[in-house]
């Protein structure tokens, strides 16, 4: 019989919360017991998962150090074009997959900040709207400032006045995180005065 310790449920779902951008956090754990990187909370969501929905950089990037595998969305979310355009190449259906929490992968791409990626999946047939009512590509972008991003996705037809999980509109996210820019960009599509 072993002497080590069985991974607790509960020490997994505290990485996993503390894998949304507490890097210190994230650190403590890992180096007290590395069997944390790649276990699913109890409302399955890796570690690496809810970095890149949260855009976590320096988190997510600490995880695939440590050893978690690569996926799309973490990949969309860390700007890896190649990686992204790969996987899509070996799986084209990708374009469609969502993250932790039914998160749409063109969301990852858009908090990422990398036009390149959110084209690219667009041209690759991500509907711009996925994600409606739980967090779009619109939202991700008006919330993390991407004024290239959300023109683009406007641009392609994306809803300015679809909602998110907290009922709110792109230009309700954009006014929320102090994102100017994109707000007066929202208010013109919307045909909102200031």
């Amino acid at each position: 019989m072993s002497d080590v310790e069985e991974l607790s449920q509960e020490a997994i779902d505290e990485f996993v919360v503390a894998a949304h951008g507490d890097f210190p956090k994230v650190q403590r754990m890992l180096n007290r017991d590395p069997r944390l990187l790649n276990e699913n909370a109890t409302w399955i969501e890796t570690p690496l998962g809810a970095a890149a929905h949260t855009a976590s950089r320096e988190i997510a990037e600490y995880l695939l150090a440590a050893g978690a595998p690569l996926d799309i969305c973490a990949a969309a979310m860390l700007g890896r074009e190649e990686d992204v355009t790969a996987f899509l190449d070996a799986e084209p259906d990708l374009v469609h997959v969502t993250g932790a929490h039914f998160i749409p992968l063109l969301f990852h791409a858009a908090i990422g900040g990398n036009l390149r990626i959110v084209s690219l999946l667009v041209e690759r047939g991500a509907d711009v709207n996925a994600g409606e009512g739980m967090n779009s590509a619109l939202h991700g972008a008006a919330g993390f400032g991407y004024v290239e991003i959300a023109r683009y996705l406007l641009d392609q037809g994306a809803d300015f006045s679809a909602l998110d999980h907290e009922g709110r509109t792109p230009l309700d996210v954009a006014e929320a995180t102090e994102n100017d820019d994109i707000a007066a960009m929202l208010r013109d599509y919307t045909g909102m005065d200031e």
